[in-house]
């Protein structure tokens, strides 16, 4: 990649040092065009649904490095879409809890619901943002479970027009795209989640502007 500007702040005056990284004039900021130009590729290959094995296979680099910028970017597009909900949700949107069960889960004869990740979902300014709420109460009487958990089952939280298509939408998008990845953690699931959020709501072009930019602060 023949760089003109500085990819951080876009200034069009770059050195050549002797170790062959570039040098801006404007910010005074020294990188590799090689780098650069692997995490560029490595972006478009994230959103556009390649893991992390696959896109180390074509780059034909190593899967650690490509596993680790997977990680950093899920990061950077949780904290993108956070700032985004609390400066665009209006208090008029419509909402629904939903339960999302794993495929270890799935597998299993039977599946109770306090097994499922507790997730509620808005859609709000044409946008659909989630939270990953706290696992289901268990009852303390274990002759109580069943009723309590068709309880559960039946009384969601949700706002009054639940019939809500792009949620609807949604819910289908976060089950068909998690279905690729296996054995994701309690702890790196949020993450997962605003990747799938992220790719929702953004067209492919937008994904790759957008983290390219705050990739490259």
């Amino acid at each position: 990649m023949n760089f003109q500007n500085c990819p951080y702040c876009l200034h069009k005056k770059l050195y050549t040092l002797k170790n062959n990284y570039l040098k801006c004039k404007g910010c005074n900021r020294k990188f590799s065009p090689n780098k650069i130009q692997t995490d560029i590729q490595i972006i478009h290959y994230f959103c556009n649904n390649k893991n992390a094995l696959e896109t180390s296979k074509i780059l034909k680099i190593n899967y650690r490095t490509v596993h680790n910028r997977y990680k950093l970017f899920r990061k950077l597009c949780a904290s993108y879409l956070e700032n985004i909900y609390l400066n665009d949700v209006q208090e008029k949107n419509t909402y629904e809890e939903y339960y999302y069960f794993t495929q270890r889960c799935k597998n299993k004869k039977t599946k109770s619901i306090y097994d499922a990740i507790n997730i509620i979902g808005f859609y709000s300014n044409n946008k659909v943002y989630t939270l990953l709420m706290p696992p289901l109460p268990k009852p303390l009487e274990e002759t109580e479970d069943k009723s309590f958990e068709k309880y559960l089952h039946w009384h969601k939280i949700y706002s009054a027009d639940k019939n809500c298509v792009e949620l609807k939408n949604f819910w289908a998008f976060l089950e068909v795209h998690l279905k690729k990845y296996k054995g994701i953690t309690a702890t790196n699931f949020f993450y997962y989640l605003k990747e799938c959020e992220y790719k929702f709501n953004f067209t492919f072009e937008k994904q790759v502007k957008i983290l390219q930019e705050i990739y490259l602060i």
